[in-house]
């Protein structure tokens, strides 16, 4: 499991790491803008620090150990993330109404944040073992959709709408790549619409029906729902093309923009680094997107590719939740954007993610049991 080859170091995609370095750079000078006190640096700030550590230490651990390996762990990665899901659920801390954390003492955990890594390699492992090539019918995707569920009820009810949606925006990406047949396309596309209003009428909460109105309409509410884009909405705009300078951001300092270090991360950076240094931070992320499907496409096996993708798929619209959010374009949902937002238990999870992407890049060029 641990056999050191040479032309693993050779096939190191270095781009990738220096990629999340700058990732990780950018996240820190934006949590301390984000929490800035004439006294020193915050507890976020070295928290968040702290948590970048670990999550390196975490790379160079997953890079060491051949990604196949977890074929065979799959399930009880699973079910211990069930068991933390119901530990959360019924023991964890509260905060703000939500029931999603562990207390540790040392450390607060978030499984569902966990749980978003362990459904992609459970659906990757499950696709891998299955595929025939013939395409997957409507009985042989009831296993994969049970693998989603269960998690998505337990992450429902603590609420979290946001990451319980994410769980079922993996699935159908995921789903999409392997071969499914059209009548299992059609009945599921069917069996979603139709679940549309029962959704609304009986499994969403009043707030979160008012967060998907305030989406059309923020300013029917100012003060209230709609408070958080408007404000968010202030500060990209006010960061025009070069931005207001670092440290220099009013909409945060002044503290009218709320959740600047989480949700509302990427809205700190726009108005202090403008168009430009958006852009920049962008493509950042672009880069590494196009990096773990280029690893996709050239993956030794199957499990590989399906592995892969999901990680690109999981980062991707990760970042298309929080940005579309923090522009006015989606919902308010809770989504973190991944390296960038405050959290240990998101940022832990992104870290052993591009660990994994790669453990798949230095492998491709082994066969067989290598």
């Amino acid at each position: 499991m641990f056999k050191f080859d040479r032309r693993l170091l050779l096939n190191f995609n270095w781009g990738i790491l220096i990629t999340v370095i700058l990732l990780a750079i950018m996240g820190m000078m934006n949590l301390y803008s984000a929490t800035y006190s004439p006294t020193g640096p915050s507890s976020f700030f070295i928290n968040q620090g702290k948590y970048f550590l670990l999550g390196f230490a975490l790379i160079l651990f997953v890079v060491s150990v051949d990604y196949r390996f977890l074929i065979s762990l799959n399930y009880p990665i699973y079910f211990l993330i069930l068991i933390l899901l119901c530990i959360a659920l019924f023991f964890g801390g509260k905060v703000a109404n939500t029931q999603r954390w562990i207390n540790l003492g040392f450390v607060r955990l978030q499984p569902s944040e966990l749980t978003k890594l362990a459904l992609v390699i459970n659906l990757a492992s499950y696709y891998f073992r299955k595929d025939t090539g013939k395409g997957f019918t409507l009985k042989e995707l009831i296993i994969p959709m049970l693998l989603t569920g269960i998690p998505f009820l337990l992450i429902l009810k603590q609420p979290d709408l946001g990451t319980a949606m994410m769980l079922t925006i993996i699935f159908i990406s995921m789903t999409l790549l392997v071969k499914v047949k059209w009548t299992t396309v059609l009945l599921l596309t069917s069996a979603g619409i139709a679940m549309i209003p029962t959704g609304w009428f009986f499994i969403l909460k009043d707030y979160q029906k008012q967060r998907i109105r305030t989406l059309f309409d923020p300013e029917g509410d100012p003060l209230g729902t709609g408070y958080h884009i408007i404000q968010s909405k202030i500060a990209i705009g006010s960061g025009m093309i070069f931005g207001k300078g670092y440290l220099k951001g009013t909409q945060g300092h002044l503290n009218f923009l709320p959740e600047r270090h989480t949700d509302f991360a990427f809205s700190i950076w726009a108005e202090e680094w403008g168009f430009i240094g958006s852009i920049g931070f962008l493509a950042c992320y672009f880069f590494l997107i196009l990096m773990a499907l280029k690893i996709a496409g050239t993956a030794r096996d199957k499990f590989g590719v399906l592995l892969a993708y999901g990680i690109a798929a999981l980062l991707f619209w990760q970042a298309v939740i929080n940005l579309g959010m923090i522009l006015g374009l989606l919902p308010v949902v809770g989504m973190p954007l991944p390296f960038f937002s405050y959290g240990g238990s998101s940022l832990i999870t992104s870290m052993v993610s591009v660990g994994l992407l790669l453990n798949i890049g230095m492998r491709r060029f082994l066969v067989g049991g290598q």
